[in-house]
């Protein structure tokens, strides 16, 4: 049977949101921005954050520019975003980025590791440390979601500094939903498969054209039949930053077109 081969929107609850207060990272565009605006659409009020907003970044939306290659960055950008919507209700750590290094582990500089894992893992570390004050004081069901990547499952030469970094927020998103549950804030993670993003789509084209092959090839690995599309992504962290998920914590959530 032949998967779906374009996004079938879907109608959000409206209401399921109502009063929620949200932070976003790396809101400026694809994944993030689409679960900023999948926040919105059910009634949340949303903080989002990146270096700097896009036309992608969500209207209605309050954008705060932030760099979380810092602790002193990541507090500062909490407490901004605390002060905007009065509290936080969630956190959706979605802020990620990688280079390709076609030669593999060893063309991978220093300065590259350290970059990937403050900007893929040790960001949502800091955001998260500095939240939770404010998640605490939520009550329960406060929730926060991690966004990691297949490649931390099945880590692949040319990204392996992205794949190390997400790995490691894996680890540290487990563990940390032992230790929340009994304040009652859950903690899990979604893995996308290959999404067309701005920032995926260039991975995907430069490891394709390695390869000498079209892009549309690394789809036709897809059981699905197609690319991801962030809403993809965006519905599965709504589900677990909603009600519907209260009796969820440590789980990590593979939304990859059947990979």
């Amino acid at each position: 049977m032949k998967g779906m081969d374009v996004y079938v929107s879907t109608d959000p609850l409206p209401d399921e949101f109502n009063g929620r207060r949200a932070l976003v990272t790396g809101g400026s565009r694809g994944i993030g921005a689409a679960v900023a605006q999948r926040l919105l659409d059910g009634g949340a009020r949303v903080v989002t954050t990146a270096r700097s907003a896009t036309d992608d970044t969500p209207k209605d939306s309050v954008f705060i520019a932030g760099d979380l290659r810092s602790e002193a960055g990541a507090k500062q950008l909490v407490d901004q975003a605390v002060e905007a919507l009065g509290g936080l209700d969630i956190v959706v750590n979605a802020a990620g980025a990688a280079r390709v290094y076609m030669g593999g582990p060893a063309a991978i500089p220093d300065r590259e590791w350290q970059d990937s894992l403050d900007v893929n893992f040790l960001s949502a570390v800091r955001v998260t440390t500095a939240a939770l004050p404010a998640l605490q004081a939520s009550g329960d069901g406060a929730a926060i979601v991690n966004i990691s990547t297949g490649a931390a499952k099945v880590p692949q030469p040319p990204l392996l500094h992205y794949s190390a970094a997400k790995a490691a927020l894996d680890a540290y998103s487990k563990g940390l939903a032992k230790a929340l549950a009994p304040a009652g804030i859950r903690v899990n993670v979604v893995t996308p498969g290959p999404v067309e993003t701005p920032g995926g789509t260039e991975i995907m084209q430069t490891i394709a054209d390695a390869m000498g092959a079209p892009l549309a090839a690394l789809a036709g690995n897809v059981p699905l039949g197609r690319f991801g599309d962030p809403r993809d992504i965006a519905e599965a962290v709504a589900f677990l930053a909603s009600a519907r998920g209260q009796w969820i914590t440590g789980t990590d959530l593979d939304v990859n077109g059947g990979q």
